[in-house]
């Protein structure tokens, strides 16, 4: 085993009756590392978490932390933080025994609890607030006491099971940035479960995507995003259509009936025919915008293609379109699925532009 793994998960499988909660998974997370598992409810990332944890037992497979087997370990022999969604902090405790509660269990002495609880809570921006109750704390505060606590024994692992899920969208946000930032500048490793993939991207220096109990897809956000392996990740990542028959488009007539995935920044979306570049006028379709909405920098367009409503952008800076107008669109490729994988079709004006050059 590589000395820089800290977790790895060897065909790990889990039912639940007749339900395959997970299904020969396998993965390895390096040391350091943040890492987000990402999917739909039910695909199975829950489970996986709760089995590195302790919290469940896996059916067959292996899970190691810091080069140890931890299958018959009980939780608290693992050396791992768990932070859950809810807070589970105690109310009648205040913030210096919440974040203390971990060391007193392992009967630290009163001086250290003492000085890791001051490090703590300066971490994590309260030190002044050490003797209020959590009722007396904003969800946000609550969620860094709780980050707190998890981090008091000092595991070697970190788990968080949505750990932003019970707060408001605006604390969410700040939390983000603070918690990678944080995680980083104490070197731990950490996995975090998520449904989010704006939250995924935003925290995660990798992402583990889940479905159906199977791992589809692990890697770098920029990675996953730009090259999704199968249909299930095109579908999932991004503001993405699926459209039945894709050789229906100008420029991908030459092959025969294929399903695929358009995204908004596939598309080139004109409202005269001039401001089309060539020599993409050659394969630009006609349109109808059905809708127009109002997205902060930029404005969707929807716009009906040949019976498909495809999504796409416009700047503020152009000219402005209105539901019924007439526009024109150049696709500039599509994810085209090939069974169970997926491959990247680009527009033959492009592949022709390309041989020019």
């Amino acid at each position: 085993m590589l000395l820089m793994v800290e977790v790895e998960v060897r065909n790990v499988s889990k039912n639940f009756g007749n339900f395959k909660a997970s299904d020969n998974v396998s993965f390895s997370v390096e040391r350091g590392k943040l890492i987000g598992l990402l999917g739909p409810s039910g695909s199975g990332k829950t489970t996986i978490l709760r089995m590195i944890a302790g919290l469940e037992t896996p059916d067959s497979g292996e899970i190691f932390i810091g080069g140890r087997k931890v299958n018959n370990l009980p939780p608290g022999k693992r050396g791992i933080g768990f932070l859950f969604q809810s807070y589970a902090l105690f109310k009648h405790m205040t913030v210096f025994d919440n974040i203390a509660f971990g060391l007193t269990v392992q009967k630290k002495s009163v001086a250290e609890i003492k000085s890791r609880v001051e490090e703590l809570a300066d971490l994590i921006g309260l030190k002044n607030f050490t003797h209020r109750y959590p009722l007396q704390l904003s969800g946000g505060q609550r969620q860094r006491v709780a980050f707190a606590r998890a981090l008091a024994p000092n595991p070697e692992l970190l788990l968080l099971d949505e750990p932003f899920a019970a707060i408001d969208a605006k604390v969410r946000q700040e939390l983000r940035g603070w918690l990678k930032k944080t995680i980083h500048k104490l070197g731990i490793t950490a996995i975090f479960v998520t449904h989010d993939q704006d939250e995924a991207v935003e925290v995660a220096d990798e992402i583990i995507i889940t479905n159906r109990g199977r791992v589809e897809q692990a890697g770098i956000p920029v990675e996953i995003y730009q090259s999704p392996k199968t249909p299930f990740v095109a579908k999932f990542i991004g503001e993405s259509v699926q459209v039945p028959d894709c050789s229906i488009f100008k420029g991908f007539d030459e092959y025969e009936s294929f399903a695929g995935i358009l995204r908004p920044e596939f598309l080139e979306i004109a409202a005269t025919i001039d401001e089309m570049p060539q020599p993409m006028p050659v394969t630009t379709e006609r349109g109808i915008v059905r809708g127009t909405f109002f997205r902060g920098s930029v404005i969707q367009i929807d716009i009906e293609v040949k019976g498909q409503l495809l999504k796409g952008f416009r700047g503020l800076e152009q000219t402005t379109l209105h539901e019924g107008d007439e526009a024109f669109v150049f696709i500039h490729k599509i994810y085209g699925f090939d069974g169970d994988k997926t491959t990247v079709i680009e527009n033959a004006a492009k592949r022709g532009e390309s041989v020019v050059i």
